[in-house]
């Protein structure tokens, strides 16, 4: 398949195409080898020159470019597109444009733009697939890999699902998009299909521009640095980074990577080091327990394998595949944030590296809200290394690298992906400060109507105690002063024993449970961290209760869900960062109720940074009259 070269290069290449199709994937799978490989992580050294973009050449059939004008190419639009010196400088003093339009399924979309020009666009009402460029062999590829989602007659929306056709021509427009609806109950794989499509399109679309324009070198026999009109790539290799938070969600995407490369046709594409990887990532189903009822919510994000340290390396060439390419040797990238940040490390510490993320064209965060559990600062950390000049030149040909790589503005041609399920200001902050596409940002900002506090099926009144805070810097020291003067003595009284506080962060927790401890409060406490045992001694006391209080966190009840029996009283000391954790723990009050309905209550503490939690909560017109309202105490009555 590759043409025959009198170079030794290339008949190094031959060689290594004759193999056996390698169909299983067996390539690099026996026990790892020497003392040394087994500590370090496995990276298949195999097939480097098989999947060398430097020492390969486009092959003939699969056609350069499409029919259609290339010049009409959204991928070549946007990484042809150059930026002048005077633009960038710009950027820092531009003030934000924006613009608000209604899509049909997307909703309320806020365009905006620190450059120049806003321009925005309304989807069109059919969408012809040849329209949209997409690189041989997606556009037959797509149609079997989406039939899932796509029931009953095509629509005019072809291939795609109404979501996904809205979602792709953003995608397509190479605009940051932050679209906060994402669940993983309701429309999680559908968009994870069409990241995935976009995410290959652009790399073969990369890779071709690349291959053929060794192609074009070679015919004419120019050496290196010879020519400056062959600048197609980046100072490394890796163009796309996907974060994923555990390792189920990197297989899906793997699979998808896979079912959109070979399709329908009888040949089976070559996967190097399928098995070690369906090994490394897949799940026993029997590894589940059994007969733990959870939420459904709770069963669609922790599915398979859901660990949560790893990163993985791919390289798509034509028509093959290889896992766990060296970094410098890959294509895309799928990590999640800890597996990121163990490898980026700190300063001042000897091995870190963070050169693979200078020529990131592509970042995709998905699942965010999950992160905001696991630990929003490795988010945080990875953004603040996306884009940097590498330390090292990593073997790259200069003359073929772009000139917007080299001028330090590939964060200008970066577009990011951010999907998660909730408006947070910690995702939204993100957003903003860190996506600076020349393209602009596109944001989904629809409010909720109605509140998570109309799934409350237990009658009781719920009391929102609003504290006033000078800035957002001081909010914490006010909220824990308004508890332990305004709150707490209102519970110190023993007629008010099974007393539960909700904390949704850790560090509130912490201050409380020593504050509780210094002042001999009867308590318990439970953690994301407690024990097995310490989790059923806090439950087993506070139902009897032999412990007045029972200090809760919030990610122990997003990891575990566990129902806490013998609830009276509920205290919210912040509104939950998942607003159906409010309904839910509420109606924990019914899994004891012995007639003593009467006596219960709940109350709630917020402040006016706490706007968007509120409106989930109790609805985004009730929410403005509470946070404008001259009283502070609220009183809602649910069940009746």
């Amino acid at each position: 398949s590759v043409e025959k070269e009198t170079t030794g290069e290339s008949t190094k290449v031959q060689e290594s195409m004759d193999l056996p199709g390698d169909p299983e994937g067996k390539g690099g799978d026996g026990p790892l080898g020497t003392s040394q490989e087994s500590l370090e992580e496995f990276t298949d050294a195999k097939h480097e020159s098989l999947f060398s973009l430097e020492t390969n050449f486009l092959e003939e059939e699969s056609g350069g470019t499409c029919s259609l004008k290339v010049s009409q190419d959204p991928f070549l639009q946007h990484m042809s597109k150059e930026l002048k010196e005077e633009e960038i400088q710009a950027v820092a003093t531009n003030p934000k444009t924006t613009h608000q339009l209604k899509w049909p399924i997307l909703g309320q979309l806020v365009f905006s733009s620190k450059f120049q020009k806003l321009e925005t666009f309304k989807p069109s009402k059919d969408i012809d697939l040849k329209s949209l460029h997409l690189q041989k062999p997606l556009e037959s590829t797509w149609t079997k890999t989406n039939s899932q989602f796509l029931s009953g007659p095509p629509k005019s929306s072809g291939p795609f699902t109404p979501l996904q056709k809205e979602l792709f021509l953003i995608m397509n427009s190479y605009r940051d998009l932050f679209y906060p609806e994402r669940t993983a109950l309701k429309n999680g794989e559908e968009i994870r299909h069409v990241y995935c499509l976009h995410v290959i399109n652009h790399v073969l679309k990369a890779n071709a521009r690349v291959l053929g324009n060794n192609s074009r070198r070679r015919s004419q026999k120019l050496g290196v640095g010879d020519d400056d009109d062959f600048r197609d790539q980046g100072l490394t290799r890796p163009k796309v980074l996907i974060v994923v938070p555990f390792r189920e969600a990197a297989l899906r995407v793997v699979q998808l990577f896979i079912s959109l490369l070979e399709g329908d046709s009888k040949k089976k594409i070559i996967v190097s080091n399928k098995k070690r990887f369906k090994g490394e990532y897949g799940s026993d189903p029997e590894e589940r327990p059994p007969n733990l009822k959870r939420p459904e919510d709770y069963e669609a994000v922790f599915v398979g394998n859901i660990d949560d340290h790893f990163r993985i390396g791919v390289a798509i060439l034509q028509r093959s595949i290889r896992l766990y390419a060296p970094f410098y040797s890959s294509d895309i990238l799928i990590a999640s944030p800890l597996g990121l940040r163990t490898i980026i490390g700190a300063e001042g510490e000897k091995k870190r590296d963070f050169d693979f993320l200078s020529s990131i064209e592509l970042l995709i965060i998905d699942q965010a809200d999950i992160y905001l559990m696991q630990n929003w600062e490795h988010v945080l950390h990875l953004m603040n290394h996306m884009n940097l000049l590498p330390l090292d030149s990593h073997g790259v040909d200069f003359s073929r690298v772009r000139m917007w790589s080299l001028n330090n503005w590939s964060k200008y041609y970066r577009q990011t992906l951010l999907f998660g399920a909730l408006q947070d200001a910690q995702v939204n902050s993100v957003f903003n400060k860190y996506c600076v596409n020349l393209q602009g940002q596109v944001a989904v900002r629809n409010v909720p109507m109605t509140g998570s506090i109309s799934h409350v099926l237990v009658q009781l009144p719920h009391v929102f105690q609003r504290l006033e805070a000078e800035n957002l810097a001081s909010v914490i020291d006010a909220r824990f002063n308004f508890f332990v003067n305004k709150i707490l003595p209102q519970y110190r009284d023993a007629v008010m024993s099974h007393t539960l506080i909700y904390v949704p962060s850790y560090f509130d927790f912490v201050r409380l449970r020593n504050y509780f401890k210094k002042e001999e409060l009867n308590f318990t406490h439970i953690c994301e961290y407690t024990q097995k045992s310490g989790i059923s001694r806090a439950r087993h006391f506070f139902l009897q209760g032999e412990k007045q209080f029972l200090l809760l966190t919030e990610r122990f009840h997003f990891y575990k869900r566990y129902t806490i029996k013998g609830i009276r009283n509920l205290i919210f000391y912040e509104l939950p960062t998942y607003p159906h954790f409010y309904s839910e723990i509420c109606n924990m009050l019914r899994a004891t109720s012995r007639g003593e309905e009467a006596t219960w209550t709940c109350t709630v503490l917020y402040s006016k940074y706490d706007a968007q939690r509120l409106a989930a909560v109790v609805g985004v017109e009730r929410a403005a009259q509470m946070l404008q309202s001259k009283k502070n105490v609220h009183l809602f009555i649910t069940g009746e």
